[in-house]
């Protein structure tokens, strides 16, 4: 697996996870409440803020979603049509400027997820990488296009199959090999009975078909234990929807994380990081005393004197053992050997002890 670097931080194997508050749509059409929201996603722990940048009429057909008749899938809780709830969600573009001067000022990465080519020419020089949402993987123009702007590629895969994947990933990294390729599910309904169908087996796959990516999950369900599932599987990239309300009207505050469950989150992530290690098996530095008062050495069982040949009955092995004690697996190489001093019935038994 490769190693990328997002502003200042690199993320890959070895690297601690990077969180992403997918924002969205919940500023409400509001700067003012998009400012607070960054502000918390960086009190929560999150490495970057997201947003996204499109017009209405560029991401749906207006016409062609009333002909359907009604609205599918997490849309069919919506009180607005579809186009006028993402002409309420998108961003003016006089916002992109004050959004990334707000996070350079708390701290924190601005990103976004540009939706048409002249967003990805409006945000390019604002961002240190582009965020593809799942609903484009199958616009290989829009992917080259981005990937040719020489900066990191994150891409979300939900509702595609593997050869959906395996295009998309040929068409950028023809031309860009920093890429983070992320397991997702897209329906936003907040059904428990999502879990089912979040996959973070798919993970092992993307590792051996790509293996110079970086893995990661964009996650719609509630809680966080897709979260670290998909971390002990090899995730280094995490992207949840951020909001600091659920309660708030908007098609992405239901299944949004609030500040105190993403604090929660990043805690118990960062838990289990540490908990995975490096895969080498060694004596760890803060057990490196239990081994003196856990192991055993061998024993005198009775005061002996010099010159005796020892028997395996004339030791037994118990706890302590010191730097210069002698461990139960070299007891074949002491019985027959000879005492060249007198000893004491449970002091423990060194080599200078025997010839």
């Amino acid at each position: 697996m490769n190693k990328i670097r997002i502003g200042n931080r690199f993320i890959g194997e070895g690297e601690k996870p990077y969180f992403i508050a997918d924002i969205a749509s919940n500023h409400d059409g509001d700067i003012k409440r998009a400012f607070k929201l960054i502000e918390l996603a960086k009190e929560s722990g999150a490495d970057a803020a997201k947003f996204q940048n499109f017009k209405a009429e560029k991401i749906v057909s207006r016409n062609e979603f009333e002909s359907i008749g009604k609205q599918l899938s997490h849309q069919s809780s919506w009180k607005k049509s579809v186009y006028e709830v993402y002409k309420d969600a998108s961003v003016p573009k006089d916002w992109t400027g004050k959004l990334k001067e707000k996070c350079d000022e708390v701290g924190i990465e601005y990103m976004t997820s540009p939706y048409d080519f002249e967003s990805v020419d409006l945000v390019n020089p604002y961002v240190n990488a582009f965020k593809i949402g799942s609903g484009d993987i199958t616009w290989t123009e829009v992917l080259a296009y981005i990937a040719s702007k020489s900066k990191p590629v994150i891409l979300a895969t939900g509702a595609s199959s593997m050869k959906d994947v395996e295009r998309a990933m040929k068409v950028i990294q023809s031309i860009n090999k920093n890429i983070v390729i992320m397991q997702c599910n897209t329906n936003y309904t907040a059904s428990s009975e999502n879990y089912k169908y979040v996959n973070l087996n798919v993970l092992k796959k993307y590792k051996e078909m790509f293996p110079n990516a970086v893995l990661g999950l964009s996650d719609h369900t509630h809680g966080y234990v897709t979260v670290l599932g998909s971390i002990a599987l090899g995730a280094c990239v995490i992207e949840k929807h951020f909001t600091d309300d659920n309660n708030r009207t908007g098609p992405d505050h239901k299944f949004s994380m609030n500040p105190e469950v993403w604090r929660d989150m990043v805690d118990r992530a960062m838990e289990l990081w540490y908990s995975l290690g490096d895969g080498i098996k060694k004596i760890e530095e803060n057990e490196k005393e239990t081994v003196m008062v856990q192991r055993r050495s061998l024993y005198f069982t009775a005061d002996m004197k010099l010159g005796r040949v020892l028997k395996k009955e004339d030791f037994f092995p118990v706890r302590p053992i010191k730097e210069d004690g002698i461990p139960p697996y070299e007891i074949e190489k002491i019985v027959g050997k000879t005492l060249v001093k007198d000893v004491k019935k449970d002091n423990y038994i060194k080599w200078e002890d025997i010839k």
